[in-house]
């Protein structure tokens, strides 16, 4: 039986639409409150580039996706044009990549047991320099984002493409509900998952806001966006592990006296 360790705690979730809903039925299932407030938002790019490489995906031996929003955004429209190709292996890196490669049908991949970075991914047997040395690989991914997996493989022999499937720019958001919970003493906590996520909530908040924020525990699932919350200004940063499974694990860890009158 689920307990209420997390009851009556505001717990600010700043994932985009569509990606936040895993993570915030966690919090109330545990009796908190989560906190709508998308940093990011995701939106299409030009398909053009999307069908040339359909047009072109037999010639790549290895596809790699870097988020679920990669594999949403690539996936769609390249499976309305074709069949994918047998020989071309797919890898990711992540839980939730993995379950969103298994709703379009594939069930071997190639993916990280632990870890969620591409330092977890070039430490595959696949990724090594004897495996990848001489083979095309395309990498679907967003707009910008960190060039160490491509520039590794490149340096390893291998021919690499990046595709940009998406883009993520800062919504239009009121940050006034935030700063309200926050200036009464009531947000409990902030999830932050990437490291984009921290600059776009400063941005948002504004320098009074962020001023409102600074003692407000950071939750962050990697020691990169534990650095940049770091370097925001932030006081309390909690790194977690992976995943919506971290972020609640340690978000139960640090409020693990409960409140009165919580129920057991």
């Amino acid at each position: 039986m689920m307990r209420n360790t997390l009851w009556g705690r505001h717990v600010a979730v700043t994932r985009p639409v569509g990606q936040a809903d895993s993570l915030c039925e966690a919090i109330a299932a545990r009796g908190g409150i989560p906190v709508r407030f998308p940093v990011l938002a995701i939106g299409a790019v030009d398909g053009a580039r999307l069908d040339d490489i359909a047009t072109r995906l037999d010639q790549f031996d290895l596809a790699f996706f870097v988020s679920p929003n990669a594999v949403q955004h690539a996936l769609t429209p390249i499976l309305a044009r074709r069949a994918w190709p047998q020989r071309v292996v797919v890898a990711t890196v992540g839980k939730g990549s993995e379950r969103a490669l298994a709703a379009f049908g594939f069930r071997s991949v190639v993916a990280p047991r632990s870890g969620f970075d591409s330092e977890s991914v070039l430490a595959l047997p696949e990724f090594r320099p004897e495996a990848v040395r001489g083979r095309r690989i395309v990498i679907f991914r967003g707009d910008g984002g960190r060039d160490l997996l491509g520039e590794t493989l490149r340096a390893y022999g291998a021919d690499v493409e990046y595709v940009s499937c998406y883009r993520r720019f800062q919504p239009d958001q009121d940050p006034a509900p935030l700063l309200d919970l926050a200036r009464r003493g009531a947000l409990d906590a902030i999830t932050l998952t990437s490291s984009e996520g921290v600059a776009k909530l400063v941005a948002i908040v504004g320098a009074e806001g962020l001023r409102l924020l600074c003692p407000v525990p950071i939750f962050a699932p990697h020691p990169r966006i534990a650095a940049h919350a770091r370097a925001a200004g932030f006081v309390c940063v909690v790194e977690t592990g992976p995943g919506d499974e971290g972020l609640i694990g340690a978000l139960e860890s640090h409020f693990q006296r409960p409140r009165l009158n919580s129920p057991a």
